[in-house]
């Protein structure tokens, strides 16, 4: 727990100029934080973003250091701390359980909104949920791992399997350089089990792909329901990747979160 507080700490440290240009009077829209996952980086919510944008909305796409859930959830935290103002805060894939611990330890946050993601329970991990339902074969599309000095382990999909395992309804040239630029997640952190469920006190909204292969639609509705979601929307055919094959809809549902009161 110490040494949780103390990241926590030294990342709303750093980002405290950040508080300033983001801040917005009480009463205005609030800031969107987006979280990518794992195989992924900031980027993927470019689409999501200029519709944002576009509508009038503050957004942050913070980056996802993919190595712990804890340790991932202390750094956004440290984002979401520094917004001096209501947030949304939204999560891909494996940011799921990072946003679900990081609400717990920022009090502006007025809702959550999982995209293709994992909603933990306290106790649970991202490969014990992909478990509880068929479907799933991110196992089969991976690299072999990548041993990092101090022993732990680095996981990539194989970059000819990554368009169909994660990105299938993704323009081909898109799919071949997220393939390149897709960002490993520490092994461990797909084992991590959560230690919060902020979604059974923060109100969620969900919404995901007919056709994801990395996380069953199967565990994905068990989810929402579980969560007693607000809305939950499911996109006919698309990939895990659906924020980005999809900004669209992931846009309009951010934006439902964020007017809701």
């Amino acid at each position: 727990m110490k040494h949780w507080i103390a990241v926590l700490a030294a990342a709303t440290a750093m980002l405290a100029p950040l508080a300033g240009a983001h801040a917005q009077p009480a009463g205005q829209r609030p800031t969107i934080v987006l979280v990518h996952g794992a195989f992924a980086e900031s980027g993927s919510w470019n689409g999501v973003i200029a519709l944002l944008r576009r509508d009038g909305y503050t957004v942050i796409a913070a980056s996802n250091p993919l190595r712990g859930v804890a340790s991932d959830a202390a750094s956004v935290a440290g984002v979401v701390n520094a917004v001096k103002s209501p947030v949304v805060l939204v999560g891909h894939s494996y940011g799921g359980p990072v946003i679900g611990e990081a609400a717990a330890h920022a009090s502006n946050v007025k809702a959550l909104v999982y995209v293709a993601a994992f909603a933990a329970d306290i106790g649970e991990s991202a490969f014990a949920l992909t478990g509880k339902f068929p479907g799933a074969t991110l196992g089969a599309a991976l690299s072999p791992p990548v041993v990092l000095p101090d022993g732990t382990k680095d996981l990539y999909i194989e970059q000819d399997k990554f368009a169909k395992q994660f990105a299938a309804d993704v323009p081909a040239a898109s799919a071949a350089l997220m393939a390149a630029t897709q960002r490993p997640v520490a092994e461990a952190a797909l084992n991590e089990r959560a230690l919060t469920a902020s979604w059974k006190t923060i109100p969620s909204w969900f919404i995901y792909g007919s056709a994801d292969l990395n996380i069953p639609p199967a565990a994905h509705a068990f989810m929402a329901k579980r969560a007693a979601a607000k809305k939950s929307v499911v996109v006919p055919g698309a990939s895990h990747l659906v924020m980005t094959s999809n900004p669209k809809a992931v846009a309009a549902l951010i934006e439902a979160a964020a007017t809701a009161p």
